[in-house]
């Protein structure tokens, strides 16, 4: 799956072409668990649902990322946690003619988009194979989410400029 867009320029002046290139998806983590067992399924399923999520991209190589998109679920009944699943979905990405700012949102954005399917099938299946009702997380705005962090970044930065 390789995608390419238009030319950008290098800064040297020179067109360069923009390479986007998924390499692998795979699972670095999956953990569930069921502290209540048995007890879980006696009491009238009204769950409370606590999403985590989070990202990490690290350089493996020249072009070559790994990001790691890590989502947590907690479904609790009352006060007691009836499960608790974490996946770490990892993909490998081959990005070439990005730099900076188009490099960040690259890597904080596409990338998780396209692990989060992959994310959201793994924590149904183990929340299913744990004898619970099928859960079906909402879609994740990725763009939204790094609008939101560069913005708190940046206000971050000035009210430390003025203090």
């Amino acid at each position: 799956m390789a995608e390419e867009q238009a030319p950008t320029t290098n800064g040297s002046g020179e067109a360069q072409q923009v390479q986007f290139a998924m390499q692998r998806i795979y699972i670095k983590d999956l953990s569930f668990e069921a502290p209540m067992g048995a007890e879980a399924f006696r009491k009238q399923w009204k769950p409370s649902i606590n999403q985590e999520l989070n990202t990490k991209a690290s350089k493996i190589e020249d072009n070559l990322y790994e990001v790691v998109l890590t989502l947590t679920v907690t479904v609790k009944l009352e006060e007691e946690t009836a499960f608790l699943v974490e996946v770490q979905q990892g993909g490998a990405f081959a990005i070439a003619g990005l730099e900076g700012q188009q490099l960040a949102q690259a890597l904080n954005t596409a990338c998780p988009q396209i692990l989060f399917p992959y994310a959201r099938e793994a924590i149904d299946s183990a929340v299913v194979k744990g004898s619970f009702p099928a859960l079906m997380l909402p879609p994740v705005n990725f763009d939204a989410l790094f609008a939101q962090a560069v913005a708190q970044a940046k206000q971050k930065a000035e009210s430390e400029a003025t203090n």
